[in-house]
């Protein structure tokens, strides 16, 4: 069984298509990165299989279940860091993780315990009683990917991580995704083609809605003929794959 798999996708939004025929087959523990432009389908792609957006067409599953018929099932399979940083601005770090253990209605012991782990494991400790508003654009973005694992998500999707952030706070992320490698599968988003070729397992590359090509960097290299992501994705995305 696969983390995630996608038959046949679409999505459109009246004259536009902004997924078209998606076969993804992602494997349980794996980091996938999913590249492309800006427009390529790949957030639309991430709303549905986290079920904020149904499919015009096609079917899409997480762990074997229905994004649409069995939506309960996935939400509670997945957790979701958005581009935007969603935290709640007047509440401090551990506010905000005693929040979203609220919405999963924890007891208040796995409350304190999960906001511990998670306190621990993006090195919270010093700002645990800070307002999120007074926190930097990277600690911040810890602090929602810290958000998106309370639920403890067999499937983390994470949409644009680094984005906005400063070399350091975008390396510091990069050891914290790869720590989580193996435990959960993981479905990046990035621009960043360093990103990708550090933290993934398997590359997929979208442009204008479809998956034009997929593998590892080394494979994705033999198929285009170039060396590295980025000269490679740039030939893919010119029409050159060959």
């Amino acid at each position: 069984m696969y983390a995630v798999q996608t038959k046949g996708l679409v999505k459109k939004y009246k004259t536009k298509t902004a997924v078209s025929g998606l076969d993804l087959a992602i494997n349980e523990g794996e980091i996938y990165a999913l590249l492309g432009v800006n427009g390529a389908g790949k957030t639309t792609t991430i709303r549905m299989l986290t079920c904020l957006s149904k499919p015009t067409d096609g079917e899409c599953f997480v762990c074997g279940k229905n994004c649409v018929s069995q939506m309960s099932e996935v939400k509670k399979l997945t957790g979701i860091s958005p581009q935007d940083t969603a935290v709640a601005e007047n509440l401090t770090v551990t506010e905000n993780l005693q929040f979203i253990c609220g919405i999963y209605e924890f007891s208040a012991e796995k409350t304190a315990e999960s906001v511990e782990r998670l306190i621990k494991l993006f090195s919270l400790e010093e700002y645990k009683n800070s307002r999120a508003k007074t926190l930097s654009g990277g600690w911040k973005r810890k602090l929602s990917i810290a958000m998106a694992m309370i639920g403890e998500p067999r499937v983390l999707f994470l949409d644009e991580p680094t984005l906005g952030l400063d070399v350091l706070a975008r390396r510091e992320l990069w050891n914290i995704i790869e720590k989580l490698k193996s435990k959960i599968t993981i479905i990046l988003t990035t621009h960043y083609m360093e990103e990708a070729e550090k933290l993934s397992d398997r590359i997929g590359i979208m442009i204008n809605g479809e998956l034009k090509a997929e593998g590892t960097l080394s494979e994705l290299e033999a198929q285009t003929g170039e060396q590295g992501l980025e000269n490679a994705f740039v030939k893919i995305a010119e029409g050159g794959k060959e």
